[in-house]
């Protein structure tokens, strides 16, 4: 892991570019999967399965009895921590409820603007080591709270056929029952084509590798919806003198067991602390049962030491990370500071595991950069904004004449006339 020194300001955009990791032919293989989807069907997510997955599954729909064993599997103290987190996500979505009042923007024309929920979303949900039963929560609960009427979620099955208990014990629990065995860049085309077993959606969200990203890339183009763009994980922490080095550590660490292409920045004006860090970093690292993957994502991260906290706010403001960590003093006085950042932890006790498991927020958010103009998913990502207006003859009088010059000088006369028509009526009434 590599320590920066005070780099000069026109270094920085360098440095806040991610690594790459391409993978050889990786559209055209996602072309090709999506493809074969849409045109067979059942028949190809089976195929991909066996050829991806290493398994043979017969039926792709998780039935109702693997659902009830499964449950049985998950442990009661597993069961009430996903209770507590399932509190704490929907007190805040439903924070996010807006009654939108009507307003009238010149006297006999009313407008207004109603929240309609996305009929039909499909939830990726990543399985194999590191099964992500927190991303449903992050998903199901604003998407139950919008009213979605069809919430249908896909998630890869393990060497037997099988998918995580905590996964269909979290489903459930949130009152998905229409899960399906099948993972990869096929079910993101299964999602958005549909197939004889899996339902069309409006609305692809969830996480997942390169070959799930560049598919919901790609059935974007064919005008299905997706939540945002995304890409590896990734934490950058701020620190001062006063940071805790072995908080600091572990926050950097969390990022680094995602995978090998996640990435983790420190900024610092303080070289001792970065020291400090670095023996914990090193000391932690032992300790953890991904260590090898932890390692990997190392090698693609950095430190950087600058003269003061505001020019490691600037330099966060153009990296535009996913997390931001705020460990330093007077946090909250920089937090008008931030411009760019998917979600933000301030102080030493606000861990980024708090915000992928249980505070209340959601940990679906932007990376690579997107954070500068993406949000995160909320309850609007579940809903529609749409606008109406009313207008009387009264309010048709007061703006008829605004209409019909503005129209005129687009050249656009039937606009225009649309407008005349009814002046000359209620003219003629007279």
């Amino acid at each position: 892991m590599k320590t920066i020194i005070n780099p000069p300001y026109s270094d920085w955009e360098k440095y806040a570019k991610r690594p790459a990791f391409p993978a050889e032919d990786l559209e055209e293989k996602v072309a090709s999967v999506l493809e074969k989807v849409r045109l067979e069907g059942d028949s190809a997510l089976k195929n991909f399965t066996l050829a991806f997955d290493k398994v043979n599954v017969e039926n792709i729909k998780v039935s109702s009895s693997e659902i009830e064993i499964a449950c049985a599997e998950v442990s009661t103290e597993l069961k009430d921590a996903i209770a507590i987190a399932v509190n704490n996500i929907k007190v805040f979505h439903e924070s996010q409820q807006i009654n939108e009042a009507i307003v009238e923007t010149i006297s006999g024309v009313e407008c207004w603007r109603k929240s309609v929920a996305i009929e039909k979303v499909g939830l990726y949900i990543p399985g194999g080591s590191a099964p992500l039963f927190s991303t449903i929560l992050m998903l199901g609960i604003p998407a139950k709270i919008a009213g979605c009427k069809k919430i249908i979620l896909c998630t890869p099955p393990d060497e037997n056929g099988k998918i995580n208990p905590a996964i269909l014990f979290t489903a459930t629990f949130l009152g998905i029952e229409e899960i399906y065995k099948v993972g990869g860049a096929q079910a993101i085309g299964a999602m958005a084509f549909g197939t004889e077993t899996v339902p069309k959606v409006d609305k692809i969200f969830g996480p997942g590798n390169q070959y799930v990203t560049k598919a919901k890339e790609l059935v974007q183009k064919t005008g299905i919806a997706i939540d945002l763009p995304a890409g590896p994980s990734e934490v950058l922490v701020i620190a001062d003198s006063s940071a805790d080095a072995d908080f600091v550590a572990a926050d950097l660490l969390s990022q680094t067991e995602h995978g090998a292409d996640s990435q983790v920045v420190l900024l610092s004006n303080s070289a001792e602390l970065m020291e400090e860090v670095k023996v914990s970093l090193n000391n932690q690292l032992q300790l953890l049962p991904r260590a090898s993957v932890a390692e990997k994502a190392l090698e693609n991260s950095f430190f950087v030491l600058l003269n003061t906290i505001n020019e490691c706010v600037d330099f966060s403001n153009l990296y535009a990370p996913e997390h931001l960590i705020l460990a330093i003093d007077n946090a909250e006085l920089f937090a008008g500071k931030i411009k760019n950042a998917g979600s933000v932890f301030l102080g030493n006790y606000s861990c980024e595991s708090a915000g992928d498991y249980a505070s209340g927020t959601n940990h679906t958010l932007p990376t690579n950069g997107y954070a500068k103009s993406y949000s995160g998913v909320s309850l609007d990502s579940f809903v529609k904004k749409i606008t109406f207006q009313k207008i009387t003859k009264k309010g048709i009088q007061n703006i008829g004449k605004t209409i019909e010059i503005m129209a005129e000088a687009e050249q656009l006369l039937a606009h225009k006339n649309a407008v005349s028509i009814r002046l000359k009526k209620l003219q003629d009434e007279k």
